[in-house]
């Protein structure tokens, strides 16, 4: 009687050890399984992340010589504007030099005129 407790007691030891063998492997099964959906998951965010921000360097180097471009335009126009304001001041600079020549001319040509003799006998 003895032995044969002992032998069930040691059949039920080994149905407990290969139903917790089992349970392991099942366990190990799962987490392997959701370990990978995990990082599958993971994956298909990061690979949209490197997606969008590949579209949005592109659209950057775009933007960039764009506004390179227009600001070349402004440089280029403002160059002309102050290219403008720098002939308008020669030609004041000229017109004020015309006006002093003619004013002495008129003056030479009022002392002609009036002679000397005038404005001694006067």
């Amino acid at each position: 009687m003895l032995s044969r407790l002992l032998k069930e007691h040691q059949a039920k030891q080994n149905e407990r050890k290969e139903l917790q063998e089992r349970r392991r492997r099942e366990a190990i099964s799962a987490a392997t399984s959701l370990t990978e959906a995990l990082v599958d998951h993971l994956n298909v965010g990061v690979a949209q992340a490197y997606i969008n921000q590949r579209k949005l360097d592109h659209e950057v180097k775009i933007q960039a010589g764009q506004f390179s471009k227009q600001t070349a335009q402004w440089i280029s126009m403002v160059e002309g504007f102050n290219q403008a304001l720098k002939e308008i001041g020669d030609v004041e600079n000229w017109a004020c030099s015309i006006e002093m020549d003619m004013r002495t001319i008129a003056t030479a040509l009022e002392y002609v005129h009036k002679g000397p003799l005038q404005s001694a006998s006067s």
